[in-house]
């Protein structure tokens, strides 16, 4: 059994799509590669002087670090530094948790096997690396705005968007479905969608059939076969309808790509 660790860059997966993420989930994300997870942390910034004087914000911010720990985390917090900018009467806020993620990771990945990174950050090309080279295994855990290099250096990427109750569902949506498209017919309008069935790796199903006429446009206008196509090469996510046509097969309906 691999002994894994997790660390979270929680203000970055927040900002780009992360709001809401089950934290108990992606400890089971990394159950289902095999591994126990034996470290589990979370960096986030605080603002004490703001806390101090805001009780509304301080009560929220201290509710979301106490649900955090509940689940099994060690928060580490860095407190946010104001400084005066270049431009007068400006004021830089800045709290800067990378450098703090990665010596932690580097020195505890010692006495790991395998190292779940939470950030789209490109900083952290180096510390994969360096942990790669220690024969680790580095998985990715991030939403939007991810840095393509970083994507390219770790050994699986898991797209929070895509995986089953990473996010929770819209409570005005409920039975809406996340896939990307992976094959188009561009000059016909069709295509299939890959969805993630489950939290292992090889849980997915690549048989789901979008026909452009099912596939809405910005502001509801339909959309051209080669707009249809570049679903495909963005690698968009699409959120559809999950319709069952009898048989086994099953196709997307009402679908439109998720904006973030």
């Amino acid at each position: 059994m691999l002994k894994a660790g997790i660390f979270l860059d929680l203000d970055n997966l927040v900002r780009n799509g992360g709001w809401g993420m089950r934290f108990r989930t992606v400890r089971e994300l990394v159950e289902a590669q095999g591994a126990t997870v034996v470290r589990a942390n979370a960096y986030m910034a605080i603002d004490r002087e703001r806390e101090a004087s805001d009780a509304e914000f301080r009560k929220k911010k201290k509710q979301f670090r106490t649900a955090i720990r509940r689940e099994g985390y060690h928060l580490v917090l860095k407190r946010v530094q104001r400084y005066r900018g270049e431009v007068e009467g400006e004021t830089v806020v800045k709290a800067d948790v990378d450098l703090d993620l990665a010596v932690d990771a580097l020195l505890q990945s010692e006495n790991l096997d395998y190292v779940l990174l939470g950030t789209g950050d490109g900083d952290f090309l180096r510390l994969v690396r360096a942990i790669q080279n220690r024969g680790k295994r580095v998985d990715l855990l991030s939403f939007a705005n991810v840095s393509t290099e970083l994507l390219e250096e770790v050994d699986t990427h898991f797209s929070g968007f895509l995986y089953p109750d990473v996010l929770p569902s819209d409570r005005e949506q409920p039975e809406r479905t996340r896939g990307y498209m992976h094959h188009v017919v561009e000059d016909k309008g069709y295509g299939f969608l890959t969805v993630q069935t489950g939290l292992g790796i090889d849980d997915v199903r690549d048989d789901v059939f979008l026909h452009i006429n099912d596939f809405e446009g910005e502001n509801g206008y339909p959309v051209t076969n080669d707009r249809f196509a570049r679903l495909r090469d963005s690698g968009a996510i699409i959120e559809f309808e999950l319709v069952k046509l009898g048989d086994g097969k099953v196709k997307a309906e009402n679908a439109r790509e998720l904006r973030v």
